[in-house]
């Protein structure tokens, strides 16, 4: 007869479990950022955790949404799937919503022929040296997509060479940092805990 004491520990193992599991289906997910195409905003090595309950509820193992929430908009840094490989997660910055016309032309970006505020992109390539990146558009954005673009304009591979992401690829919105480091030897005490 198997002890009392061990079926209260299975049931809290259980419970906890289950627990943990609704939690990162329908509300917050952890992810670590493996590349600079978001510094300075997000660094190698920071471990972020998305809301994914920001733009809705999603029925599991599907695309749809059970419940709509709140509508993606420009500045959100969001976790989605990659178009052309849906396994993988990636994470830009929301740059044009449905309707918006982007253009790039000599790397500064344009939303409806205007340039918006964005003092959190870099340029990492020496100045005067230009890309076919460098210079895009004009593009509308479809209806239920949106334009992604990495905050380090010169090293990303985003929106301007594989296209838009639709609604329902959105994982979530990045909310805060809970990690960060470049080593085990090297941790960024100061940018554990920061809003995104």
């Amino acid at each position: 007869m198997i002890n009392k004491k061990v079926i209260e520990y299975i049931e809290a193992i259980i419970v906890a479990v289950v627990i943990a599991l609704v939690v990162r289906t329908f509300v917050m997910q952890p992810f670590t950022i493996p590349s600079g195409s978001m510094l300075n905003t997000l660094l190698i090595g920071d471990c972020v955790l998305v809301n994914k309950f920001v733009y809705g509820i999603k029925i599991p193992f599907t695309d749809d949404y059970l419940v709509d929430i709140g509508e993606p908009e420009r500045g959100d840094v969001v976790v989605f799937e990659f178009p052309l490989e849906p396994a993988q997660d990636y994470i830009k910055r929301i740059v044009g919503v449905p309707g918006d016309v982007i253009a790039v032309r000599d790397k500064q970006l344009y939303v409806n022929g205007q340039k918006p505020d964005e003092p959190y992109v870099i340029h990492t390539r020496p100045a005067g040296t230009m890309a076919e990146e460098d210079n895009f558009g004009p593009f509308t954005v479809p209806a239920g997509e949106y334009f992604m673009m990495g905050d380090n304009r010169d090293d990303s591979y985003d929106s301007r060479k594989w296209g838009t992401v639709k609604r329902n690829a959105l994982v979530g919105k990045a909310w805060r940092l809970y990690w960060s480091w470049e080593s085990i030897s090297d941790i960024r005490w100061d940018r554990i805990g920061k809003e995104i």
